[in-house]
C-alpha cells in the first residue's frame, strides 16, 4: 500500500504538467480519479488492511485524494478559460447580424382570421365547440332522420355507435341554441373530419365557419344582404353574385352562393370550369323542426344559417390548384404567404 501511494504522489504531477487540453484532462481523471483509477483500486484494497493499519493509510489515501482532485480542479478552470478566450477572440462584432427566420401564420389561419374580423364588424360573436361529437348534434338534432339519405351526402369517421368525428361545424348551433335565448348572431370556424378519398380537391380533414342568427322577423333578405357584404369585403366590390336553390337538412328553403369568378372577371378559365361562376357556401333559413329540437317557439322566431369551406375559399381567392399542400408544411409554400 505505501509502494502505491508513493508511486501515484510522484506520477501524478509530472501526468498533470503534461495536460493541455479538456481531451488530455479527462484522460487524467479516468486514470486517477475515475470509478476504476489508480485512486479508487487503493481504496478497495484499504478495506481488506489489517485494523492496525487503517488509521495511518486511510489518513494518507484521503489526504492524497484530496491532493490530486484540488490540482485537477485548478488545471481544468485554467484550460476551460484559456478555451472561451479562444472562441472570444474569434468574435468579430463589426460583422452583420444572422438573420432571424421568424415564422408566420398558416394561410388557413391568415384566412380564418380575415373571415371572422369581418364578420365580427357586423356584429357576429365567435364560438367554438367539440370535435368528437355525439349523433344527435351532428345528426339527429340538425333534422337528419335516422334512416334519412341525406345522412350519405356526409362520409362520417365513426367512433362508435353514438360518438364520431364532426362531419360540420353546424353543431355548435345547436349547442349555442340550447344555452342561449334570441337574439342570436353568432359564427363557428373549426376543424371538420369527412371518410372522403385524398386527392387534389378534397382531404379528410378541412376547416369550416358555420353562421347562424336567430330573432323575430329575420328574413331570407337579410340573409342575402349579409353574405354579399361578406362577399365583397373579402373579395372585392366588383364582384357579380348569384344564389342557386340547393337542399340542406337543417334549412328551408336552402341555397348555394356563388360569385364572378374573381381571376378570369366572369369570362371563363379552368378554375370556374369555363363557367365564369365560383360556389363560395352553402345557406338557408334555419328549418322549423331544428328550432324545435332545441326548444324554441318556430312560430316566433326565424333565422338562417351559412357555412363554407376555409380550404375551399383559400384555393379560390389564391389560385392553389391542391389542396394537399396545405397540410404538407413545406416551408418554401409557406413563404409565399407570410402576411
Amino acid at each position: 500500500m505505501e509502494t502505491k501511494i508513493k508511486s501515484v504522489k510522484e506520477s501524478y504531477s509530472a501526468h498533470l504538467d503534461s495536460v493541455t487540453d479538456l481531451k488530455s484532462l479527462e484522460e487524467f481523471r479516468i486514470k486517477y480519479l475515475g470509478r476504476n483509477g489508480l485512486i479508487s483500486e487503493m481504496f478497495e484494497e484499504f478495506k481488506a488492511l489489517p485494523g492496525s493499519e487503517k488509521p495511518k493509510y486511510g489518513k494518507e489515501l484521503n489526504v492524497l485524494k484530496n491532493t490530486v482532485q484540488a490540482a485537477f480542479d485548478v488545471v481544468k478552470e485554467r484550460i476551460e478559460k484559456a478555451s472561451k478566450a479562444a472562441k472570444d477572440s474569434l468574435f468579430d462584432p463589426t460583422l452583420p447580424p444572422v438573420a432571424v427566420n421568424t415564422g408566420t401564420k398558416h394561410l388557413i389561419n391568415q384566412t380564418l382570421d380575415e373571415i371572422k374580423s369581418i364578420f365580427k364588424r357586423i356584429g357576429f360573436s365567435i364560438h367554438s365547440g367539440p370535435e368528437i361529437e355525439s349523433d344527435y348534434y351532428n345528426f339527429s338534432a340538425l333534422n337528419f332522420p335516422d334512416d334519412h339519405p341525406a345522412r350519405d351526402m356526409q362520409d362520417t369517421f365513426f367512433i362508435n355507435k353514438n360518438y364520431l368525428l364532426r362531419t360540420h361545424t353546424t353543431p355548435v348551433q345547436i349547442r349555442i341554441m340550447e344555452t342561449t335565448q334570441p337574439p342570436i348572431r353568432a359564427i363557428m370556424p373549426g376543424k371538420v373530419f369527412r371518410n372522403e378519398a385524398i386527392n387534389a380537391r378534397s382531404y379528410c380533414l378541412f376547416h369550416q365557419v358555420d353562421g347562424i342568427v336567430v330573432d323575430t322577423n329575420v328574413t331570407f333578405s337579410e340573409l342575402k344582404a349579409t353574405l354579399v357584404f361578406f362577399a365583397k369585403e373579402f373579395y372585392g366590390s366588383n364582384i357579380k353574385y348569384r344564389f342557386r336553390t340547393s337542399f340542406f337538412p337543417f334549412t328551408e328553403p336552402s341555397a348555394e352562393m356563388d360569385i364572378t369568378c374573381f381571376l378570369c372577371k366572369g369570362k371563363g378559365c379552368r378554375i370556374c370550369k369555363q363557367s365564369g361562376w365560383l360556389e363560395i357556401l352553402g345557406c338557408g333559413m334555419v328549418d322549423p323542426n331544428v328550432f324545435s329540437s332545441v326548444g324554441y317557439d318556430n312560430e316566433k322566431y326565424t333565422g338562417y344559417a351559412f357555412g363554407m369551406g376555409i380550404e375551399r375559399i383559400a384555393l379560390l381567392k389564391y389560385d392553389i390548384d391542391d389542396i394537399r399542400i396545405l397540410f404538407d408544411n413545406d416551408v418554401r409554400f409557406l413563404k409565399q404567404f407570410n402576411g
